[in-house]
């Protein structure tokens, strides 16, 4: 995959502070984060996997939800409210393990928000002691606890496991996550530049044939006689980059491009940052 490579210290901060809290956590698990639309906003999730899998048997749902000021204008935190959020997470991730066998099973950002997603085991006297947490370390900031039965773990079937779970969905979204922590908010239609390589130069011809009829500029063709597919072909056409809108062209691209015996190797495009 191809990446716009333009990262800044705010991406390399929440990555450090992904890791540090994973650490405590999820040593060793397999987490994928990826973006969906809810009430016309952006929504980030970050999903256990291996929960898909297999699950324990905790029938409790946990969730703690704190509230920054600090975000970009689609609702994604700035630097410090990054901080704020993996601060509130690590204190309650502490308590929680000492009061009760539990599974983190997501976190969601959403409308300046970060959500903490459990599912325990006990929930005796859990609400009354992370509310004194709260209260003790938090006490200004829009902080909630909710604690429901979820059997079925249908939460973690609704709202955190996604329907796609295609090698080339995660990687997609790896990319449109990034461009989304950064402030962009995915709504105005841009450029994306689509990359292909062939291994017969006749192959080629035909792929870029079939996608001018889907209105594709071929912004430049080359030869590499030191690749395996040296034949090159860079298309590009303006489009929306909503996640459902961007899987669904990659997915046409992809099986275009093996039709003729090519390879598809990814896109790009530059963010669209809105003042905040």
């Amino acid at each position: 995959m191809k990446f716009y490579d333009k990262k800044s210290s705010y991406i390399l901060l929440f990555i450090f502070l992904l890791s540090y809290s994973f650490q405590l956590l999820a040593q060793e698990e397999s987490w994928e984060t990826y973006l969906k639309k809810a009430d016309s906003s952006l929504m980030e999730v970050t999903v256990n996997m291996d929960l898909h899998f297999e699950r324990p048997n905790y029938k409790n749902l946990l969730i703690v939800t704190t509230k920054t000021n600090d975000c970009h204008k689609n609702g994604f935190p700035k630097e410090k409210g990054l901080i704020d959020f993996y601060t509130f997470s690590d204190s309650l991730a502490f308590k929680i393990q000492k009061l009760t066998k539990n599974k983190l099973a997501g976190i969601i950002t959403y409308k300046c928000r970060g959500l903490d997603i459990y599912y325990v085991k006990d929930t005796t006297n859990l609400r009354t002691n992370l509310n004194k947490v709260i209260q003790r370390n938090f006490p200004d900031k829009k902080n909630y606890v909710v604690i429901i039965p979820d059997k079925k773990w249908t939460y973690f079937n609704k709202m955190l496991k996604p329907t796609d779970l295609s090698n080339d969905f995660f990687v997609n979204h790896e990319y449109l996550v990034q461009l989304a922590q950064s402030g962009d908010a995915l709504e105005t239609p841009r450029k994306i530049n689509h990359w292909f390589y062939f291994n017969d130069i006749k192959k080629r011809g035909k792929f870029i044939e079939k996608v001018k009829i889907l209105s594709y500029s071929i912004d430049s063709v080359s030869y590499n006689k030191e690749k395996r597919y040296p034949y090159q072909a860079v298309l590009s056409r303006k489009d929306s980059v909503y996640p459902k809108s961007i899987s669904a062209i990659t997915k046409i691209l992809r099986q275009l491009s093996q039709r003729y015996y090519g390879k598809y190797d990814g896109w790009e495009m530059e963010a669209i940052l809105k003042e905040d």
